[in-house]
């Protein structure tokens, strides 16, 4: 009973930002922001051979009892085999290969032992940005995190201050407002259905139908997201029944 109530609740008076300060949480709409267009892509993962437009990324993922099964597997950084370069930890990562500008995802999640289950929103044309890093949207048992990544901590110069401990206060003030946490209880081993949408600057996320989530960053409107990428930190997530809409504003 204790979780379900919790559970319910939509809205706290703090939230954590990416800089680790306490900042007031904006109200999470209650309805939704985008309306639906025409559907792209959807998959329920029971198909042979996986869909065309699924390709590797970073290993490892796999189709499991009807559903895609990430298994974070470069946990620590390590040498290259060449022993010339450092191959960075890195969560588990599923490209689908479907542009978009504003657009609404929907699909079933698990965790079963992942600390981390993300959708995120790339521009591989884009230089402004490592890997033309857009956006994302995180969800841990504990908490939604919605990042602006092109304006925030994947932005060049933001960046490469991270090597500089001489400009860590110059770059916690350029990442002020660029990502957002809310609360949520989740449990292992129960499937859940996220639903994330976005349209121009703004982007919202519901979890089993409820509006846990939402920020606005102008990183967000980026033109053109060329790829979707489907996440998992540890062992194990799972995703199943995703689908990807065009979407406009809802009136």
């Amino acid at each position: 009973m204790l979780v379900k109530l919790m559970r319910s609740l939509l809205l706290i008076a703090i939230a954590v930002t990416s800089t680790g300060i306490a900042a007031e949480l904006a109200p999470v709409p209650g309805e939704p922001i985008a309306k639906k267009k025409e559907i792209l892509f959807q998959d329920d993962f029971s198909g042979t051979p996986p869909a065309k437009e699924w390709h590797r990324v970073v290993d490892t993922f796999v189709f499991e009892n009807g559903a895609l099964k990430g298994t974070q597997t470069r946990e620590k950084d390590a040498p290259s085999a060449d022993g010339k370069s450092v191959v960075k930890a890195h969560a588990a990562v599923y490209g689908l290969d479907i542009p978009t500008k504003d657009s609404v995802i929907e699909s079933k999640i698990r965790f079963e032992g992942a600390s981390m289950i993300d959708f995120e929103f790339d521009d591989r044309a884009y230089n402004g940005s490592q890997y033309g890093h857009i956006c994302r949207a995180i969800v841990r048992l504990n908490g939604v995190t919605i990042m602006d990544e092109r304006e925030g901590g994947q932005r060049w110069d933001i960046r490469n201050m991270a090597d500089d401990p001489t400009r860590k206060e110059e770059r916690l003030k350029l990442l002020e407002g660029r990502s957002v946490t809310y609360p949520v209880v989740l449990e292992k081993g129960t499937w859940y259905t996220v639903v994330v949408e976005m349209v121009g600057d703004a982007m919202r996320v519901s979890i089993d139908g409820k509006a846990v989530a939402y920020h606005r960053s102008p990183g967000i409107a980026h033109a053109t997201k060329s790829k979707i990428e489907l996440g998992v930190a540890g062992k194990d997530g799972f995703f199943d029944d995703i689908k990807v809409w065009n979407a406009e504003p809802a009136k």
